[in-house]
């Protein structure tokens, strides 16, 4: 039965994370070391003991909540043996999913991780751009709504997460029409507590910066199809990893159709590794009969050994 390994991205993060794994399993313990040499400076502690005031800034949460993904997956493989058959991440996740594939080193994810969260946070001066979750309209009801709404701005799908589940995301004012019309035509819209609008065009200056970061750090091919938020398609060309990271801070993330294309592709289990249980959740609304194990602690890694 085929396994894949899920990761969480942005989001997922709180404080304490990533600590009993940490104090139960050397390999996970060598991830925050190593992360903490990667950055100069105590990024485990951040992850252990807060403050949450500075582990939410995006800047801190995507190498922060990167490191815990890896260091779940690190125990994992020590623990259990094994082999997913692909892997895939929420986002920032696909940066935990190249590093579990074996395409990208995790001394340089950490740092680009880093650096895509504070070009991300730079992109738009906060309080002009917006994100919205939206429930109970499907992704063509919500495409056109967000074409209503612009007006000359930027409003549009973020995030394609579940069935009845999507995010919206620019500027704040053509977001606030967008969830004005999306009540009026029986759905919800509910302001997510973000930084700025991920995942949509107001995204391209920190998309430039990421593609500058790339440039310098080595791509190997994966051992294990990555399947990539902007196309849901399983990727082992070395090629097109860079271009596929550089497209994702401003295109949707297709979690969706990524869940469904994996369990097309055979896969009945789902391990997700890292932070929370939002994967978990997700994967169950897209499909009921998948099984679905999330590891962020010891009982984790059991859970996944048994599975």
């Amino acid at each position: 039965m085929s396994v894949a390994f899920v990761f969480p991205g942005q989001g997922a993060q709180s404080v304490g994370m990533g600590r009993a794994l940490a104090d139960a399993f050397p390999e996970a313990r060598a991830a925050f070391e190593e992360a903490d040499a990667a950055l100069g400076e105590p990024l485990s502690r951040l992850c252990f003991e807060g403050p949450e005031a500075d582990l939410v800034r995006t800047a801190n949460t995507q190498p922060a909540v990167l490191t815990t993904d890896v260091a779940a997956w690190r125990a994992v493989r020590a623990q259990t043996g094994i082999v997913p058959a692909l892997v895939a991440g929420h986002s920032l996740g696909e940066y935990a999913a190249l590093v579990a594939s074996g395409a990208i080193d995790f001394g340089a994810a950490v740092r680009l991780t880093r650096i895509r969260g504070q070009a991300m946070q730079e992109a738009v001066p906060e309080g002009e751009g917006a994100m919205a979750a939206v429930l109970g309209l499907d992704p063509d009801a919500v495409r056109a709504i967000c074409e209503e709404a612009a007006q000359g701005r930027v409003v549009s799908p973020a995030n394609f997460n579940a069935p009845g589940q999507i995010v919206i995301a620019g500027h704040a004012d053509a977001v606030a029409r967008a969830s004005e019309l999306i009540r009026a035509r029986k759905g919800k819209a509910i302001p997510l507590k973000v930084s700025a609008p991920f995942h949509c065009a107001l995204m391209q200056p920190a998309a430039d910066v990421v593609a500058k970061a790339l440039e310098g750090v080595a791509v190997e091919t994966p051992k294990v199809p990555v399947v990539a938020n902007v196309d849901a398609q399983p990727n082992t060309d070395a090629s097109r990893i860079k271009d596929l990271l550089v497209r994702q801070v401003a295109s949707p993330v297709r979690w969706e159709e990524s869940v469904r294309r994996m369990v097309e592709e055979g896969v009945r289990t789902f391990v997700e590794l890292g932070p929370g249980t939002v994967l978990a959740g997700l994967v169950k609304r897209i499909d009921k009969s998948a099984k679905v194990v999330s590891v962020s602690d010891p009982a984790g890694v059991a859970a996944a050994a048994a599975a």
